[in-house]
């Protein structure tokens, strides 16, 4: 796979993008007084990498791998940033499995249904949240708290998923 400059910057411009919504979202509190809900605006930017189209075509156009990339980085990056290293095994875990889940999401759905996706991927993110959670702590107990992440993921979800799609609508024109 031959990866362009132009491809490779714009990798870089939405990694970078990702990180920065990520590091000031994690000065703001959380929107609810629940452990482990957040807004989860980093997830715009991947959600926009992923159905982004622009006038890119052949080598210069974003693979899902591409997309992948940008999101395994910013979950290092923002572990190493934040000091939250611990933190790393539950975003990765929710990460990986909330991209796997948008990626196969995203051949059914039109542009205007991307925030659709949003709140499926948050789903998919908690569920893997709480599979890493039960292994790290040999607590089968914590899969009962995860109704409430998931009702609190869908809105969360739907958030970011309307700011990814109006910001593909509006630069994809």
């Amino acid at each position: 796979m031959r990866v362009t400059t132009r491809k490779l910057t714009m990798m870089s411009i939405l990694t970078a993008a990702a990180l920065i919504v990520f590091m000031i979202e994690s000065f703001i509190p959380p929107p609810v007084p629940i452990p482990g809900v957040k807004l989860g605006l980093a997830n715009a930017v991947t959600l926009f990498a992923l159905f982004y189209s622009g006038k890119e075509s052949g080598a210069n156009r974003l693979t899902v791998a591409n997309v992948l990339m940008i999101l395994i980085c910013r979950i290092i990056l923002g572990s190493v940033f934040t000091g939250r290293i611990v933190a790393f095994i539950y975003s990765i875990s929710g990460g990986l499995l909330s991209f796997a889940a948008q990626a196969v999401i995203k051949q059914f759905i039109t542009g205007k249904q991307i925030w659709a996706c949003g709140a499926i991927g948050a789903v998919f993110h908690n569920v893997g949240q709480i599979i890493a959670a039960v292994f790290v702590t040999g607590t089968p107990s914590i899969a009962a708290y995860l109704p409430v992440l998931i009702i609190t993921g869908v809105i969360t979800g739907i958030i970011t998923g309307f700011i990814a799609q109006f910001s593909v609508m509006r630069i994809n024109v």
